[in-house]
């Protein structure tokens, strides 16, 4: 069984590299981010047609996430994070879908810090972790997918020198990343690609996809249960060097 997650950058600027990309690779799950659709607009009679059933959390013009699974409609279980109620943005979607608890998570950037932003990409990782341990009192096989706007490691960044200063890279947010994987959570590319030097984010400007400068900010956290089972994780880099791309790849695990 394979689950992706793919920060789409928009689903219907990109919605012809979306399909060809669910047609191409026919992942099981596929978690979407910064569809930057309100509900309304969501493509859903085209990702029908290719095989897919969807449930998505939109916002329109920015953000907004999304679950498609092949073959069936994924049961919701939650949208959105409890601790604050004034926070409108659509960045946390959860739902029992082939046997797996799945959340698709769009993290905020942080940028520019120190800041107001900076303060509530802090706050937010505090209440993902809060929900991610109630999923962890359940004992079931789950998987935490999407964008973390986080680089754990030096070696996940192509430039240790060129992101020094950048909200992804601050103590803060990597303490907080290493949080959840000290709860008992699992980074399957990290555990896989113990060496790093993978990416799944090439910037549009800078030159970054031909100079191969990215980092790694999409990841896929598992349960024990989910863990016991993983075969392979892995990047679909090839997706960043087509035409009208996604600035990120798809980014996968495989399980027994």
């Amino acid at each position: 069984m394979r689950i992706a997650t793919f920060n789409i950058n928009g689903i219907k600027a990109r919605l012809p590299r979306l399909l060809e990309w669910l047609d191409e690779t026919r992942p099981d799950i596929a978690c979407l981010q910064e569809i930057k659709t309100s509900d309304d607009t969501f493509p859903v009679r085209d990702i029908e047609d290719v095989g897919y059933g969807a449930i998505w959390h939109g916002q329109k013009g920015f953000n907004g996430v999304a679950i498609l699974a092949r073959g069936e409609t994924p049961v919701e279980v939650r949208r959105g994070l409890e601790g604050e109620p004034e926070d409108e943005h659509s960045r946390y979607l959860e739902a029992d879908v082939k046997g797996l608890r799945v959340a698709s998570i769009y993290l905020p950037n942080g940028n520019p810090q120190p800041g107001p932003k900076f303060d509530y990409k802090l706050r937010w990782m505090k209440r993902l972790r809060d929900r991610a341990a109630q999923i962890w009192a359940e004992e079931v096989p789950a998987i935490l997918a999407g964008d973390y706007n986080v680089i754990p490691r030096d070696r996940d960044v192509y430039s240790v020198k060129a992101m020094a200063e950048d909200a992804l890279m601050q103590p803060e947010s990597r303490a907080a990343y290493r949080r959840l994987l000290g709860d008992g959570w699992t980074d399957a590319i990290a555990s896989r690609h113990p060496a790093g030097r993978v990416w799944t984010y090439w910037d549009y400007q800078m030159n970054a996809w031909p100079r191969d400068a990215g980092f790694r900010i999409d990841h896929l956290l598992l349960s024990p249960a989910a863990a016991d089972r993983l075969i392979d994780a892995q990047v679909d880099k090839d997706f960043r060097g087509r035409e009208k791309a996604s600035d990120h790849a798809p980014t996968w695990v495989e399980l027994s």
